[in-house]
């Protein structure tokens, strides 16, 4: 008994250790000390469990604190000044001659008027886009498309499904329209989903959703694993979300997701992860299988992103242009996002998210019970919500039917695939990747890509530009497969190409050099600043003494 006792006497070794560390301090030393740790240990939780990385944060820490310099910032502010006049002086250049309305009028413009002046604000722009010279964007150019679908806008344009009582057709050519793309997507009675404004918003209540399920979970402060090439959506609905966001490197050959550094990167603040089918910046499409593998294995969810090419590549099997399953089919998809409004040729302003189970759906409503205005349910961002879009959206799809869907599937796949072959013929050109639907993306390792991109802007070309690495691409849309388009745009990149593989290194010009210039400066908040500006320019209105 005595032997127990002794051993139950002895203290710890981490005790005795303590002990030892503390002897023969003073009181106050042992306080300090103490207290010391206590914010060490608090600090480092709060590296480990920040939305964003350490490094991260001290780089925006590092350069936050060199803006303070005198100097440097004075420089910054004259810089940030030039190039918001710059800004200001593209707008007034852009309108001149056009009538300013600062006010409302005091007496309304007859119907002819008002239509003139729309027909005017549309020939501001400076590419031609019905001619197919815009890469995405405007997704078709069927006239009787586009009839039909403002018809049905204007007999319901103003209708509001939050009202399901007023306007219950509207709430059953939603759930039509969710139906429809379920079955599209080979989902079964179980899967549900709503319409949104957009392939962001889709984007944003997937996030939420999956957010709220974490929370209910337990966790506290969740985190969302994104390819590189991601949709910026995402880290949209980080910032509005409190989500942070673990990104994942793509290959440098196949530029889709590595599917090992996913699986490392999951831990248990994991609420989600994502794949694309396809992605924006490259078209390729990341191992949804693989990925879906993964999410089954480790208890996660996996939310597809098909906001881009989801209207096509539902389709492209029965055109004949095979594709590995990224839908439904696959047992770790959790949800999709695909936007009706680019492939499903209805009007901007659709999209629709869906999920495998109601449980997800109901974390992405919002609740609110303790209201003096009674209990409010929203199902989306929105509140009110235009029922002539989603009039319209169902409209399109009633109008183009399968059949057409697949014809027009079929030529936009072979046109991309017609100019994906061309590109990777020219000198100085190489392909990111292999395209899995419309989006070609292409660079150069012989000349500045961006200044390829200037001649083509020359020609009339609207293409996207791309960052780290530099390249270009174009989203083929039913608008390239007018005849002659697709051969006009290679016949244009050829010449092009050839200009530049005999000029060499020349300085780019115009809004492709901030794309060029961009990528190099470290101090990402000046870009975020730039970028700001740029967006303050398209809300200016020049008065009559800029014009």
């Amino acid at each position: 008994m005595k032997v127990v006792f002794a051993a139950m006497s002895e203290r710890p070794q981490p005790l005795k250790a303590i002990n030892r560390f503390f002897e023969g301090k003073e009181p106050w030393q042992i306080v300090t000390i103490t207290a010391s740790s206590v914010l060490a240990i608090v600090w480092a939780h709060s590296l480990y469990n920040g939305r964003e990385s350490v490094p991260t944060r001290l780089r925006k820490e590092f350069f936050r604190w060199l803006r303070r310099v005198p100097m440097v910032r004075r420089k910054i502010e004259e810089k940030m000044s030039e190039i918001k006049r710059d800004f200001r002086r593209d707008v007034a250049k852009r309108l001149a001659g056009m009538t300013i309305r600062r006010e409302i009028p005091d007496v309304g413009l007859s119907a002819e008027q008002i239509a003139e002046e729309i027909k005017d604000h549309l020939t501001l722009g400076a590419y031609d886009w019905k001619g197919g010279n815009v890469s995405g964007a405007v997704y078709h150019l069927s006239e009787e498309i586009s009839k039909v679908a403002c018809d049905a806008y204007s007999l319901t344009a103003y209708t509001n499904p939050l009202h399901a009582d007023v306007f219950p057709g509207i709430n059953k050519m939603e759930s039509e329209i969710v139906r429809m793309a379920i079955n599209l997507f080979h989902g079964d009675e179980e899967c549900c989903g709503t319409v949104t404004s957009g392939g962001t918003e889709s984007i944003i209540m997937a996030c939420k959703a999956f957010r709220d399920l974490a929370y209910s979970k337990g966790i506290s402060n969740p985190q969302i694993i994104v390819p590189s090439t991601a949709h910026s959506a995402f880290d949209k609905a980080a910032q509005y979300l409190n989500l942070s966001v673990v990104t994942i490197p793509v290959s440098e050959d196949t530029y889709t997701v590595d599917v090992d550094a996913v699986r490392n990167a999951i831990g248990r603040r994991t609420c989600l992860i994502v794949g694309s089918a396809p992605n924006y910046p490259y078209g390729t499409m990341d191992d949804i299988g693989a990925l879906s593998a993964l999410a089954a294995e480790c208890g996660v969810p996996l939310h597809v992103d098909a906001c881009l090419g989801g209207f096509v590549c539902a389709f492209m099997a029965r055109a004949g242009h095979q594709l590995p399953p990224f839908d439904f089919r696959l047992p770790g998809v959790a949800s999709i996002s695909a936007d009706t409004h680019k492939y499903g040729y209805a009007p901007k302003g659709t999209s629709v998210v869906l999920y495998r189970r109601s449980e997800y759906r109901h974390c992405q409503y919002t609740v609110t019970t303790e209201w003096p205005g009674g209990v409010y349910g929203s199902p989306t961002v929105n509140g009110s919500r235009a029922g002539g879009l989603i009039a319209a959206c169902w409209a399109t799809m009633m109008f183009v039917g399968k059949a057409k869907y697949v014809q027009m599937t079929d030529e936009i796949i072979t046109t991309a695939k017609y100019i994906e072959s061309e590109l990777r013929k020219i000198e100085g050109l190489f392909i990111f990747g292999k395209p899995a639907a419309t989006v070609i993306a292409f660079g150069s390792k012989q000349f500045d890509i961006f200044k390829l991109a200037e001649l083509l802007h020359k020609k009339g070309w609207a293409l996207n530009a791309l960052q780290f690495p530099s390249g270009v691409h174009i989203c083929v849309t039913h608008a390239h497969t007018q005849t002659g388009a697709a051969e006009r745009f290679v016949a244009d990149v050829r010449d092009a190409a050839r200009v530049c593989c005999s000029q060499g290194v020349q300085p780019v010009h115009g809004k492709m050099a901030i794309y060029g210039v961009a990528q190099e400066i470290s101090d990402r908040s000046l870009v975020s600043d730039i970028t700001k500006h740029y967006i303050d320019s398209t809300y200016y209105l020049p008065k009559p003494e800029d014009q």
